[in-house]
């Protein structure tokens, strides 16, 4: 695939992807080679046990719908995870950082897995923003990519850890304008997307034909004065677009 065959769906606004590949044959999972790349390296806004945590009405932020059914009974870290993923609740997120120890604590994960360059520094829903020229809570798509693969490939999180990623990103809600419109059938995916101000917009995927993951896409705009189903589209468009020439 040229990168010349979607250059023109890229220019009325921010866009950028690269393409480790993720799949078989298992020699080139372990590789990530990037295949295809548009401003890899340009920084974009990133967006998005048994223990039951116990929270209240005060810490409840906007687009909390799954967390805010939960205030009398609270929810599990395994609840709080598949919410923060599936249906992109900021609470959720919030009170999983929590445990961990805040945004410094998951920018020091990514640090020392080798992922110099993303970084988290504040919370939902301030971490959005996405004001320009600001480094906070941003990302590349090149170590998005990479650090998407090495979660779901195994060289940092257990086989059944890795799995249930994998199942919860499958099973994204909320992601279905986005390139889950554009895949044929029988193509698999799993997703997690995210959108902020100023017109940001992404989603990190791993997709392929068969039913089977062969590739990772990152895709993220900013800087737009596009509407939500119109950077739903436009991403929906560069989907297409790479798909035909897969």
């Amino acid at each position: 695939m040229s990168i010349q065959h979607f250059r023109v769906a890229l220019i009325p606004f921010f866009a950028a992807f690269c393409l480790p590949v993720f799949a078989h044959p298992e020699t080139l999972v372990k590789v990530g080679k990037i295949l295809e790349s548009f401003r890899p390296e340009e920084r974009f806004p990133m967006m998005s046990t048994f223990k039951r945590i116990h929270y209240s009405q005060n810490d409840l932020v906007e687009y909390s719908p799954v967390t805010e059914k939960h205030l009398t009974d609270g929810m599990t870290v395994r609840e709080l995870c598949s919410a923060a993923i599936t249906m992109s609740d900021n609470t959720a997120a919030n009170l999983l950082l929590t445990t961990i120890g805040g945004p410094k604590e998951l920018t020091a994960f990514l640090h020392n897995m080798g992922d110099h360059v993303t970084r988290l520094d504040r919370w939902e829903p301030e971490l959005n923003e996405a004001i320009p020229n600001d480094e906070r809570d941003t990302t590349m798509p090149v170590a998005m990519a990479t650090t998407l693969r090495k979660l779901l490939t195994g060289e940092l999180l257990t086989l059944a850890s890795r799995q249930q990623l994998i199942d919860w990103m499958e099973a994204d809600k909320v992601a279905g304008p986005l390139l889950r419109s554009a895949l044929p059938a029988g193509w698999f995916i799993a997703d997690k997307s995210g959108a902020g101000e100023r017109g940001s917009r992404g989603i990190i995927a791993a997709l392929g034909p068969d039913g089977k993951p062969s590739r990772i896409v990152v895709i993220y705009t900013t800087g737009s004065q596009a509407t939500m189903d119109e950077r739903n589209r436009q991403i929906a468009e560069i989907g297409a677009s790479l798909i035909k020439h897969w």
